[in-house]
């Protein structure tokens, strides 16, 4: 199986690895110290297996899991016994190591991942979340509660009812992670939540107490996704 280590902690990581060298079934393929370097990897790479701890700065093991729409087989390494009962509310943990983890215990979790089979997508609306990367911290924002976003440099503003948050990048990478029956990119520098639209004047929308502009090529767009609704 090819896997790989997401733990804050060097001891740690270096303890696994040893383990996983003594049992022929594991492959270590990478090691990562948090859990944006892991989302990035896992972004271009597939495994099987993912030796996750729980405790680490800014952005817990959970969270992590929470950012995989279809996450592998995962294997939990943790000094903490009591998030026991939190573990196994996802499908796609199999097993949950207290530190130190002996090779034997280690031996069985491995066989353990080899006979289970998990199904995939199985966190609930994985597709309401938006996680983005603000000052080296991961944020989740529901997707639903974003009513605008905006342009503004090498920046992007989003809006939310509750917050408002400045994320380092473009309208368009954003863009493709958005719901296209619901968002609605109706300028060179707005995206809007059409469900959140108050009012339409002219060349312009009123969203929650936002004035937005409207492109002239936009607008007939815009009044077809509002024909839909």
């Amino acid at each position: 199986m090819n896997c790989i280590i997401v733990d804050d902690e060097e001891t740690a990581r270096l303890i696994i690895e040893k383990l996983a060298s003594k049992n022929a079934l594991v492959n270590i393929k990478e090691k990562f110290t948090n859990a944006i370097q892991a989302i990035k990897y896992l972004n271009q790479n597939q495994v099987d297996l993912i030796f996750l701890d729980i405790h680490m700065p800014e952005f817990n093991g959970f969270d992590f899991i929470r950012t995989l729409k279809s996450p592998p087989k995962i294997i939990l390494t943790t000094s903490d016994r009591n998030f026991a009962i939190e573990a196994f509310e996802y499908k796609c943990i199999i097993d949950y190591l207290v530190k130190p983890v002996t090779q034997e215990r280690f031996n069985k979790a491995i066989d353990k991942a080899q006979s289970i089979s998990i199904p995939n997508h199985h966190l609930k609306n994985p597709e309401n979340d938006l996680f983005v990367n603000i000052d080296r911290r991961l944020t989740k924002i529901d997707i639903p509660s974003i009513y605008l976003i905006e342009a503004k440099g090498d920046y992007i503003s989003i809006k939310t009812a509750k917050k408002n948050y400045i994320v380092h990048s473009t309208l368009k990478k954003i863009e493709k992670k958005l719901p296209a029956d619901t968002f609605l990119r109706i300028h060179r520098s707005y995206i809007i939540n059409v469900k959140s639209i108050i009012d339409i004047e002219d060349n312009s929308v009123l969203i929650e107490k936002d004035i937005v502009p409207v492109s002239r090529n936009k607008r007939p767009e815009l009044l077809k996704y509002l024909n839909l609704l």
